[in-house]
């Protein structure tokens, strides 16, 4: 039996704090390990999206969710990912309450979708 590859398309999240961009030590891990499973994989794209709760007004939602997608590209980069590889997107607030008017408090991260292959 041959291990399957790790190189296959992953998709993962990083969690932020309330109002906050900044990386949490859970965030660091989860893309430090992500990063060393993909080491010897052609990585062909990572889309990285930034994601803001419904608290605060649109334009600063907005302008946070840009702040976390640029956190975790960085970090992605410092971990030694190939920087024009990425491609990044900001949703701000948008989706963040439900049709029922309920505030989605799990909005508050930044969604990575990474296409990698076999080398």
């Amino acid at each position: 039996m041959t291990e399957p590859s790790p190189c296959t398309a992953k998709r993962f999240e990083v969690y932020f704090a309330d109002s906050e961009a900044r990386l949490t030590e859970a965030a660091r891990q989860a893309i430090g390990m992500t990063a060393a499973q993909l080491q010897g994989c052609d990585i062909r794209k990572v889309q990285v999206i930034g994601l803001a709760d419904a608290r605060g007004g649109a334009t600063a939602n907005q302008s946070l969710s840009e702040r976390r997608a640029q956190a975790v590209a960085e970090a992605l980069t410092a971990a030694g990912w190939p920087a024009p590889a990425f491609e990044l997107e900001a949703v701000g607030d948008e989706g963040a309450v439900t049709d029922a008017g309920v505030r989605e408090p799990m909005r508050r991260r930044t969604e990575v979708l990474i296409d990698a292959v076999p080398r």
